[in-house]
């Protein structure tokens, strides 16, 4: 028999324990999930400090009874320690427990009441949904750790377990989902899940003008976003790893291209990270004379703040990529800190206006004439203008009109693998 707890009438720690390794058996046999809900009283401490021992029984008395009158039926209710609570829910799936704790909390929030003074608690709340096979005494940790990582973003939150902060490598803190993606870019770059795709930019004369290196990640027949992988990878550090396998991949390509008659130049992103390591120069050279491609054929594409950066390592690494003969490009121009004035003192040949802009148009004037100015200034000082993500005839009409020098965008190619690239160029030529 389960054992209860004498304070709230609730199960004890013991009798979770029992209840829970049931329920665990339970839903293995038919395989029907069922959650664990941790529940922690936010700040109960100053309630003992402030109103003795015995003001906090009433209270855990006083919630013990709210919570049985709650879930009756719905859930098996335990009394961990303290303050602490868990509910035990059957045939359970992440929308429902997140109902139920939602409950629980607005219960907690009700006005209780202690001599003259009116409180209103809050709780932070775990949940950890029961995995096929899974321990019992596992998924109660895994319910803990959550309430703990709710607690810790300030109380009055409800965590599921996988979307708590947990330590990666390096010592970074990670939510579980950031970690597993930190594993597979590892692994991809052991392994080679990792890919180049490259989006044309064309020229207002029709011609190719670059084509952008965009990096995939792609594990087991898994694809992994860039906008979930390059966050983690800057977060962990991985970025600069990747960085420096995109310089050789990109100039590696490029002399293919210089091989197959197509004096094309590919454009390779570089992060911050990257740039403010004193072994980027290093790395810049090592791609160039690995690949044996001619230097005019690379060319880095950064943010404005990158070249405004300055440090003596960063302005150190951007002469040393002029010096070996690779252009600079600006890239997404118009969004953040951009600012016109700081054009005259960037070394880049190339200015990327980002699509905010493109959107706008043909419609908004105003943004037609902001892209006209910037066009007009550019190539007053000696730049070559793209806007990036056009997609509809329109916007290419506006912005030609507005003298911008290249396009690049879902309205000529979308990213593609390099192999798929070389047959796009020849038909493309073939059709002209």
């Amino acid at each position: 028999m389960n054992s209860i707890d004498p304070l709230t009438g609730l199960l004890d720690r013991f009798g979770c324990l029992q209840t829970a390794q049931q329920f665990a058996v339970r839903s293995t046999a038919h395989e029907q999930a069922f959650a664990a809900i941790w529940l922690d009283l936010d700040r109960f401490k100053q309630i003992n400090e402030s109103f003795g021992h015995q003001g906090g029984d009433h209270m855990l008395k006083d919630v013990a009874r709210r919570f049985r009158t709650r879930i009756s039926g719905r859930a098996e209710a335990s009394r961990m320690s303290g303050d602490e609570f868990v509910f035990l829910v059957p045939s359970c799936d992440r929308g429902r427990a997140q109902q139920i704790a939602a409950e629980l909390s607005h219960t907690v929030e009700e006005p209780y009441t202690v001599g003259d003074l009116t409180l209103r608690p809050t709780a932070s709340i775990g949940i950890a949904i029961h995995e096929y096979g899974e321990d019992s005494l596992k998924l109660l940790e895994r319910a803990d750790r959550a309430m703990h990582a709710a607690k810790a973003k300030g109380g009055n939150n409800i965590v599921f377990s996988g979307d708590e902060p947990i330590p990666g490598r390096l010592g970074i803190t990670l939510a579980r989902e950031e970690l597993v993606i930190e594993n597979i870019l590892h692994t991809a770059l052991e392994t080679g899940g990792l890919s180049l795709h490259y989006q044309p930019i064309i020229a207002a004369d029709g011609r190719i003008e670059a084509v952008e290196a965009l990096m995939r990640c792609n594990l087991d027949g898994e694809n992994i976003p860039p906008g979930k992988f390059i966050p983690v990878a800057e977060k962990t550090g991985l970025v600069i790893r990747l960085g420096e396998w995109s310089l050789l991949q990109g100039a590696t390509h490029a002399r293919m291209l210089q091989e197959a008659g197509y004096q094309t130049k590919v454009a390779v992103n570089v992060s911050r990270a990257q740039l403010v390591s004193p072994k980027f120069t290093q790395a810049l050279h090592a791609a160039l004379i690995c690949s044996n491609v001619k230097p005019e054929l690379l060319e880095l594409e950064l943010t404005e703040s990158l070249f405004m950066d300055v440090s003596d390592v960063v302005q150190r690494n951007l002469k040393s990529a002029l010096a070996a003969g690779v252009s600079l490009a600006i890239d997404d121009f118009g969004t953040g800190y951009s600012c016109l004035a700081n054009l005259k003192d960037i070394q880049a040949k190339k200015l990327k206006l980002d699509r905010a802009f493109v959107n706008a148009l043909p419609e908004d004037q105003r943004a037609y004439s902001v892209v006209k100015a910037m066009t007009q200034l550019g190539h007053e000082l000696g730049m070559t203008i793209v806007a990036e993500g056009c997609e509809r005839k329109e916007e290419i009409d506006a912005l030609l009109d507005a003298g911008v020098d290249a396009i690049q965008g879902f309205y000529f190619a979308k990213p593609m693998p390099g192999e798929t690239l070389l047959s796009w160029i020849k038909t493309r030529n073939d059709s002209k």
